[in-house]
């Protein structure tokens, strides 16, 4: 079965909420009645590794502030300032400033 949901897990269409997953036989169950039915299968010893995950995809993605916003649009537009070097010399320039 876990090879089952990765593959679930890589397959995945992130915009259908409602996608159904066909089950062996007529039974057809949603991504939340299979993650569920999954979950109660995994034993209460491993579920210590499966709960920082699901803590981590409950948590909404975050939207770039504004000031993020204007900087995405000005190197856009071909302005700002781009770095190619390697982390030191970043941080080295950085301190420069």
């Amino acid at each position: 079965m876990p090879g089952y949901l990765v593959h679930i897990l890589n397959n995945h269409n992130h915009t259908d909420n409602n996608m159904s997953i066909p089950m062996k036989g007529s039974v057809t169950m949603s991504n939340r009645e299979l993650a569920k039915n999954l979950i109660d299968q995994i034993p209460e010893g491993k579920l210590i590794y499966i709960i920082p995950y699901l803590q981590g995809a409950a948590i909404p993605d975050e939207l770039p502030n504004s000031e993020t916003l204007e900087a995405i649009a000005e190197l856009d537009n071909g302005g700002g300032y781009t770095f190619s070097g390697s982390t030191e010399d970043f941080f080295a320039e950085l301190m420069e400033d």
